[in-house]
C-alpha cells in the first residue's frame, strides 16, 4: 500500500512538471510569432547597425563642423549615402533600358547588320572556337541562330529579369537601411552603451573589449573589401563607358560583385580586352587595355590603405561570407555575410589568443618548478682539520 506522503509528494511533481511544459511551451509559442514579426526587419536594421558603426568617425567629424549638431550630421550622411545608391542604379537601369529598346528597335526593322567574328576570336584559348561558330552563325543567319539558341536565350532573359527585380528590392532594403543608420548615428552613445551592457552579460569581463574589436572589424571590411570593390567598379566601369561598351553598366555592376566577393575582376575583363581588340583600332584598344588592368589590380594598393591595422582577416573567410550571405539574404546578403564572418573570425582568433595567453604563465611556472626539481642539492663544504 502506498504511503499517502508519497503519493502527494509524486502528484505535486506531476504538477510541476506540468506547469513547467506549459510555461515553457509559451514562452517558445512567443519567441517564434515574436521573430515572426521582427523577421523583415532583422537585416535591415543588422545592415543599419553596421553602417552606423563605420561611418561613425566621419559624423564626429561633421558634427564638429556644423557645431555639435549631431542629427543634422547623421541626416546629411544618410541622404548622402541615398544618393550615390540611387546614381549608379539610375546610370546602370538606363544603360541596361537603351542596350534592350536599341536591340527591339533593330528586330522590328529588320536592318539587322552584325559584323562577322574575326580569326583573333578564333584563336581564344578553349572557348575560342565554339565562340566564332556561334558568332559567324548570328552575322550570317540571325533567325536561324535565334532558333537554335532559344533555350539558352530564354533563361538569360528570365535570369536578367529575375535579377533586375531582385536589384530593386536590394534598392529600397538599402534605402531603409540608412534610414536605420541615421537613426543609430544620431543616438550612437545611447546605443553604443546598450550593445557594451549586452556584451558584458554574454561575454562578461570581455565583452567591452569584443565590442570595440567589433567595430574595428566592420570599419576594416566595409572599407577594406566593400570600397575596394566600389572604387574599382568605378575605375573599370568608367573605361567601359568610355569606349562605348555594349551593356556596359551591367558589366560594372558584375564586377562590383566579383569585388566583394573577393574574386579577380580579370573575370569580366579579359573578354572585353578581346572585344575591344576585335572591334577597335590598335591604339583604342591598347589604351582600353592598359586602363582596365590597372584598374584591375588596384586592389594591392588600396587594400593596405583602407584595411584597419590590426585587423587581417583571410580572403576565404571574406569569400564564404560573401556567397553564403547572398544564397541566404539576397545580394544585401553579399555585404552583409562578408562582415558578420568577419567579426566571428576576429573574435574567434581574439579568444584563442587570451587562452594561449592563460595558458602561458602556468607553463611557466611549471617548467620553473621542474627546473627547481631537477637542480642537484648545493654541496655542504667539508670541514678539514
Amino acid at each position: 500500500m502506498e504511503n499517502p506522503m508519497q503519493h502527494n509528494q509524486s502528484k505535486l511533481f506531476v504538477n510541476n512538471m506540468m506547469e513547467s511544459a506549459i510555461r515553457i511551451g509559451l514562452l517558445f509559442i512567443l519567441v517564434v510569432w515574436t521573430f515572426d514579426i521582427i523577421k523583415p526587419f532583422v537585416i535591415p536594421v543588422l545592415w543599419g547597425a553596421i553602417i552606423a558603426v563605420a561611418l561613425m568617425p566621419m559624423t564626429q567629424k561633421l558634427e564638429r563642423a556644423l557645431k555639435g549638431r549631431r542629427g543634422l550630421a547623421a541626416t546629411i550622411l544618410a541622404i548622402a549615402g541615398i544618393t550615390l545608391l540611387i546614381a549608379p542604379f539610375w546610370i546602370v537601369s538606363s544603360s541596361l533600358f537603351e542596350g534592350v529598346s536599341h536591340a527591339i528597335e533593330v528586330l522590328q526593322s529588320g536592318e539587322v547588320d552584325i559584323p562577322g567574328p574575326t580569326q583573333k576570336i578564333a584563336d581564344i584559348p578553349l572557348i575560342g572556337g565554339k565562340l566564332f561558330e556561334a558568332w559567324a552563325l548570328f552575322a550570317d543567319n540571325l533567325e536561324k541562330a535565334v532558333m537554335h539558341f532559344l533555350p539558352q536565350i530564354k533563361t538569360a532573359v528570365s535570369a536578367a529579369a529575375g535579377m533586375l527585380g531582385s536589384s530593386l528590392g536590394t534598392l529600397v532594403m538599402f534605402i531603409i537601411s540608412l534610414a536605420i543608420a541615421g537613426g543609430f548615428m544620431a543616438h550612437a552613445e545611447k546605443s553604443a552603451a546598450a550593445v557594451s551592457t549586452v556584451a558584458v552579460k554574454i561575454a562578461g569581463s570581455h565583452g567591452e573589449e569584443w565590442t570595440t574589436l567589433t567595430a574595428a572589424t566592420i570599419r576594416s571590411v566595409l572599407l577594406g573589401v566593400v570600397g575596394v570593390a566600389f572604387i574599382q567598379s568605378i575605375l573599370i566601369g568608367s573605361a567601359l563607358f568610355t569606349f562605348s561598351i555594349p551593356a556596359a553598366g551591367l558589366f560594372t555592376f558584375i564586377v562590383f560583385i566579383l569585388g566583394i566577393a573577393q574574386l579577380p575582376p580579370l573575370l569580366v575583363v579579359l573578354p572585353l580586352i578581346f572585344y575591344v581588340f576585335s572591334t577597335h583600332d590598335s591604339t583604342a584598344a591598347t589604351i582600353f587595355t592598359v586602363w582596365v588592368l590597372v584598374a584591375g589590380v588596384s586592389d594591392s594598393i588600396l587594400k593596405p590603405m583602407l584595411m584597419g591595422r590590426g585587423v587581417d582577416v583571410p580572403m576565404p573567410v571574406i569569400l564564404i561570407g560573401a556567397i553564403g550571405g547572398m544564397l541566404t539574404a539576397g545580394i544585401i546578403g553579399l555585404f552583409l555575410g562578408a562582415v558578420v564572418l568577419a567579426i566571428w573570425y576576429e573574435l574567434f582568433m581574439t579568444w584563442l589568443k587570451a587562452e594561449e595567453a592563460l595558458a602561458k604563465p602556468s607553463d611557466a611556472a611549471n617548467a620553473a618548478e621542474d627546473k627547481l626539481v631537477s637542480a642537484p642539492a648545493p654541496a655542504t663544504e667539508s670541514a678539514d682539520s
